[in-house]
């Protein structure tokens, strides 16, 4: 059973890590049905050989999507259930690298900042959410926030 995490006992510096997912072809193709990009550089092999990664790569919103949903399987998600009131949004957003076929994702997450708010009972905390590669290359970083209960006020 995970602890429970709640705006008090998370501190600026605390880190998770999520488990690892391969990114298939698969993906990448149902990817570009559900959202309509089908870019070359994603769904063309003949055209993505000839381009600056040499093969075809991951949509970028992909590569977000997946991390939005590796973090559903942290103990640091399980642990918010009782006290996560929203998701505010995504502050920023980098794409640093490629996801390429078959490279295997996972995210590590750290608790950046804290803020009271003009309400007593919540805070919001900002997570730096980074998606890394097998080879310890950071493919995508940003910074969310999220609305937390608050224990004491």
């Amino acid at each position: 059973m995970a602890p429970e995490y709640t705006y008090e006992n998370l501190e600026i510096g605390m880190k998770f890590t999520s488990p690892a997912r391969t990114v298939t072809v698969a993906d990448i193709v149902n990817f570009a049905g559900v959202s309509g990009d089908y870019n070359a550089l994603h769904v063309d092999a003949e055209y993505a050989k000839n381009s600056i990664f040499g093969e075809r790569v991951a949509h970028g919103l992909l590569g977000l999507a997946i991390g939005f949903g590796l973090f559903t399987r942290t103990e640091l998600n399980l642990g918010l259930a009782s006290s996560a009131l929203s998701l505010l949004g995504i502050n920023s957003w980098k794409f640093k690298g490629p996801i390429r076929i078959d490279d295997t994702i996972h995210l590590e997450i750290e608790v950046t900042d804290k803020q009271e708010t003009s309400k007593p009972d919540r805070g919001v905390v900002v997570f730096t959410r980074s998606l890394v590669n097998q080879r310890g290359e950071v493919v995508q970083v940003g910074e969310v926030p999220m609305l937390l209960k608050r224990e004491t006020y």
